[in-house]
């Protein structure tokens, strides 16, 4: 993939419009960080790019989407559903193969929680359901990864793991961050939201924490 560029995107709620209209172009090979105050419109771009990218894009919606109800490998195997055929994932549910359980449990000991393998997600913290999240859109590969605060329930040491892994892993990736200081440390591009439109774009290595903070 390329990247790829939009122009004239525009997202409404209630007849009242929440971003746009705006273009945007994000080359392959960059990060990107969305920062902002909240409701500024960071979450629906978010949405907004995924439902133009879909198939091309991993997601790590804020609300997580996991289904409570089953354990935490079924939570993750979801996010290559659509990569196998009907009776594979229905076997998948009633007896998982080995070679999915085993990179499965590979990505979940990176996010140091291999452990809750077959726990159920109603059962987790909360940031041990973003960590489900995050192993989901990793586990489905695709070339750009579209994340809404993927790292706001993590500590420390966990969020900088998280976010190293994130950026490692995929080669293009959008981001939307509260954290000032971890978008300028993992991203290499500042693009900054203020009621629904581009107030700031700028590589991050022109910018301090200050220079953002305005937009909050």
């Amino acid at each position: 993939m390329s990247g790829f560029e939009f122009h004239g995107l525009t997202a409404s709620f209630k007849g009242q419009r929440v971003i746009g209209p705006l273009s945007l172009r994000v080359n392959s090979g960059e990060h990107v960080a969305l920062v902002g105050k909240s409701g500024a419109g960071k979450s629906t771009l978010i949405k907004v790019l995924y439902e133009r990218l879909l198939q091309q894009a991993s997601l790590v919606p804020q609300g997580l989407g996991l289904v409570n109800a089953l354990p935490v490998f079924h939570n993750v195997f979801i996010g290559q559903l659509d990569q196998h055929p009907t009776w594979y994932n229905t076997l998948t549910l009633i007896r998982p193969f080995k070679n999915d359980k085993r990179t499965v449990k590979a990505l979940l000991s990176e996010l140091d929680i291999a452990e809750k393998l077959w726990v159920p997600a109603a059962a987790l913290s909360g940031g041990q359901r973003q960590r489900v999240a995050i192993a989901r859109a990793l586990y489905r590969q695709a070339p750009v990864l579209l994340a809404d605060e993927p790292i706001s329930a993590l500590d420390g040491p966990m969020a900088h793991l998280t976010m190293k892994l994130l950026t490692e892993r995929f080669s293009t990736s959008i981001i939307a961050l509260h954290d000032v200081e971890m978008a300028l440390t993992y991203c290499d591009r500042i693009i900054g939201i203020q009621g629904g439109q581009i107030a700031l774009d700028e590589p991050a290595k022109n910018l301090a924490a200050s220079d953002i903070m305005s937009l909050y």
